[in-house]
Parts: C-alpha cells; structure tokens; sequence
C-alpha cells in the first residue's frame, strides 16, 4: 500500500507533520520499530521507521537519529507522542534537513494496530495481484486456444503495462518485432547484455534509451539458444502488476516456442533427405521435391551454408543455432551432414554473408570455449547444388583454420593457400606438417624454447630481425639465435623463397 492511503485510515489517525518530495505516492516498506538512538546498522533501506521516542534525553539527539536511519536509506518516521505529550519541534527540523516524512502517531494509537494495519492491507493487496494475475494468465491461454498470435498478445501487454514488447532471439533475428524492428547497433547491444549478464531480467542501453531484457524459458538450458523479451523501459521503475504481466508473456511466449521447435524438428528428416540425394547425384527433380516440402523455395538461387560449433554442448545447440540465423534471411531449411557438420539452404538475398556474418558475430559473447565456423556458397541454383555444397565445404574448412571465437567465410574468399589447405585431407596436411616442423615442435615440447612463437612473429614480420624483437619484447641477438636454431632443425634456409613457403604452408597447417 502507498504512504498516502495509511495517512488516510480513518481508525489510525495518524497526522502528517512533514513530506519528504513524492514520498506519499512511494509504496510503504518494512515496518520496523526501535528506540535506539542511532538505528541505522539495522536498516536496509526504504524501512518506515516507529519509534516511541524513548531515545530522546536532549534536542541534539534527534539530529543523531535522523541522521543514522537517513544514512542508511530509511525515508519516513512514525513517531508517538504517548511518552514526550508531543513530537518534539527538534525532530521535525532534523527530518526536514534530511528530507525524512515525519509523521505523528495519537496516543491511543498503539504501534501493533498500525502494524497490523499494514500487514492486513499488504495480504489483501496480494490477494488482489494473485487474482488479477490468474485472469489475465486465463484470458492469455484463451487466446491462444482461440489462434491468436504471440504477436497479438504482444501488443495487448504493450497496451497494458505502456511499454513495446518485442520478442527476439541471441543473434537477433525479431520473432515479434513490436512498432518496429529495432536497428543494428542496437540488436548488437542488447544481445551481449543479454548474453552476458550475471543475472536476468537485466537492463541494456543502447541509443539514449533503456531496454528490459527477459528470458523466454529455458532455451535447452543456454542462453545462446534461448529467446529474450525486450521490452522498452527500465523494468525496476515499474509496478509490481507490469512485471507480473511481462512474466505470464514470458510464460505464454515460451509455449509458442516449444510449438515452433516442434515443427521445425518433423521437418528435419525431410532436408536430411534432401541432403543425402544432393551427395548422391540423384535427379535435380527429386531433391527440390524434398526441398519443397521441408518449406524451402527451391525454384529460387539460393546458397549453401556448412557450419560447425565446436566444444560448446549438444549437437542440438549448434543445429538451433544455425537453424535461427538462416531464418534471418527467409524460409530456410537445416540439417545435419557428414563429418558432424551442419548444412543448410538458404534462400539468396543481395548482402547475405554480411547478414549472415553479423547474426553469427552476436553470438561470440556468450562463446566461452567454443569456436563457430561458417562457410558460405555462392549463388546456386537446384541443379548446381553439388557443387556449390563442395564450395561452401572448403569455405568451412578455411574458416575453421581461425582463431577467432566466430568465423564466417565465403567461397569467393577461399583463394590462394587457403583454398589449397582446405581441400587436402586432415591426414595430409599433419603428415606434411610433422616432416616440416616435427623437429621443432619435439624441441619446444622438451626446452620450452618458444622456437614456434618466434618464427611464426618472424614470418608475420616480413623475417625483418628488429620488428620481430620489437613485437616479442626481446633482444635481437635472441632473435637470430632461435631462428638460426629453426633453421638447423628443419634443414631450411629461411633467406629463400621456397623455404619460407614450405615453412609458412606448415605452420598453417597446424
């Protein structure tokens, strides 16, 4: 209950002596009751205060009092006149220095009937929410059984609480996008927060304005995967009613959910088929059939996608994953290939790999081992799928070989020694490797020398000695000592071409 409506029992009489800015429409908080003269280390903040004034022996004191429960956050005093005859005028001055709502308590007043007062009106305060909240939660349930969207129900919650709600996914892709979808930089904002907040609900800002962040279910228990109401607004100024109405949203959104999984998971099988006629070489005819009914468009050029997540939970995380981003760009279709990689067909739209590229960048906050790699086709058509699937395969490959927490990379990009590392075999390139720099490796693994790092920085350095030690923080004596060393284990000269290609080759393969 607020401040005002206890002013305004008529059975308590109690009589206001001094208002402190707005403190009348603030909600009361725990009562407390003390006759310490400095009760602050008992105070938590925003406690109205009862006192019998039992403290008092001199005027001084009340500056003491006053000053304590202030310090600590404590906004309004109750005091009783049952002991003084009155509130002293010494009180009311301390709490008009220190903006504290004094307010005086009759004598026939004991403090247990404004207590009881409180309490009684607090549960049936509740009992009016917890009513409230059940027909709302009815009239929710209602409307989905009557097939309204979760759009619709969006807006009414909007209506309600005056706040746009929008319903988005970790990469940013608008499941319900409110008035409008809100730009780039701000989906970039949002989403780390979201990612990386402690705890949830949370609050971002982003462009001179605040935004709610509230989980939708569990998301197979990581947030990666998981939806997020975004709801204009600081959530911690609102009504306890608002934030009641934002969790049965929260509530409703995440059935949705559960029934938009649903449908994409029966329609799996169906791009597995595909998939499987595509490495096969079946007739063109016969995979668009399976394409088209797992709900792609496949008279349209369209790309292939490969991806993979690594070290970072259950196939099913990164298969939601990716089926999430390829929804960014229209009816998109995912399942799983050989080699525990992801494929997906994906309809072309003019920017795709920037879109693409952005939408799996947002997720790198919440990477905390693991490492995406995204390869990415050019455009195809239904009868050049094999092909464009071998394209966006090496372009995986080559994305794979970063070290970046997410990489995406197309197929045009693939060029020079890239292309030629990714399309040799795994065993290829570390038997290569090994013959290579095998020696140097077993002399690191035994002395610790840092042979490795330092020809590696000596390479990226164009083999100049001083910008080398520079980058290294070391003498260039050191410097030539370790690469002369290199060179005596691997038998090249690193002052010739062809042995610095054949060494580069080898640290790339690693």
């Amino acid at each position: 209950m607020l401040l005002s409506e206890l002013l305004d029992a008529p059975e308590l009489g109690l009589r206001l002596l001094h208002s402190a800015g707005g403190a009348l429409d603030r909600p009361t908080g725990r009562l407390v009751t003390t006759d310490l003269l400095e009760p602050g280390r008992y105070l938590n903040g925003g406690e109205v205060v009862l006192t019998g004034l039992v403290w008092r022996r001199r005027p001084a004191d009340s500056e003491l009092f006053v000053a304590s429960m202030a310090g600590r956050g404590a906004a309004t005093i109750l005091a009783g006149k049952a002991l003084l005859g009155e509130v002293p005028d010494d009180l009311l001055a301390a709490c008009r220095r220190h903006e504290v709502t004094l307010i005086e308590v009759p004598i026939e007043i004991a403090f247990a009937d404004v207590t009881e007062y409180v309490a009684a009106a607090g549960s049936a305060e509740t009992g009016a929410r917890l009513s409230a909240s059940l027909v709302r939660q009815r009239q929710l349930l209602s409307s989905i059984a009557a097939g309204r969207s979760l759009d619709e129900l969006a807006a009414r919650i909007s209506a309600e609480i005056g706040h746009d709600c929008r319903v988005l996914t970790s990469t940013g892709r608008h499941v319900v996008p409110g008035p409008g979808e809100l730009d780039a930089e701000t989906l970039d904002v949002v989403t780390r927060r979201f990612l990386t907040a402690d705890r949830t609900p949370a609050v971002a800002e982003a462009g001179g304005a605040s935004y709610s962040l509230f989980p939708v279910g569990s998301g197979l228990g990581n947030r990666l995967t998981a939806w997020v109401l975004v709801i204009e607004g600081d959530h911690t100024q609102w009504s306890h009613d608002h934030v009641e109405a934002v969790h049965e949203l929260c509530a409703i959104a995440a059935l949705d959910r559960a029934r938009r999984d649903e449908g994409r998971r029966a329609l799996r099988p169906l791009v597995a088929d595909a998939l499987a006629l595509v490495e096969s070489g079946a007739p063109h005819a016969e995979v668009a059939v399976r394409l088209r009914q797992a709900g792609s468009h496949a008279e349209r050029p369209m790309v292939v996608a490969v991806a993979e997540l690594r070290d970072d939970g259950p196939s099913e995380v990164a298969l939601s994953l990716f089926e999430d981003v390829a929804l960014t760009v229209g009816p998109a279709v995912v399942a799983p290939g050989r080699d525990g990689l992801l494929v997906g067909f994906l309809p072309f739209v003019p920017g795709l790999p920037e879109q693409m590229r952005r939408a799996f960048g947002r997720l790198a906050p919440g990477l905390v081992r693991a490492r995406l790699a995204v390869g990415i086709s050019g455009e195809t058509t239904i009868d050049a799928l094999a092909g464009a699937l071998e394209e966006a395969r090496f372009a995986q490959r080559a994305a794979g070989a970063g070290r970046a927490p997410v990489s995406v990379v197309t197929s045009d990009e693939v060029a020079s020694h890239v292309l030629l590392l990714a399309t040799l075999p795994d065993d290829v390139r570390r038997t290569y490797t090994h013959r290579v720099l095998g020696p140097v490796l077993e002399h690191d693994r035994r002395t610790h020398a840092d042979l490795l790092a330092t020809l590696q920085e000596f390479l990226a350095c164009s083999c100049s000695w001083s910008r080398t030690a520079e980058s290294l923080h070391l003498h260039v004596n050191t410097v030539r000592y370790r690469i002369e060393r290199v060179e005596q284990l691997t038998g090249r000269d690193l002052s010739r071409l062809e042995d610095r290609v054949d060494v580069f080759l080898a640290l790339k393969s690693l």
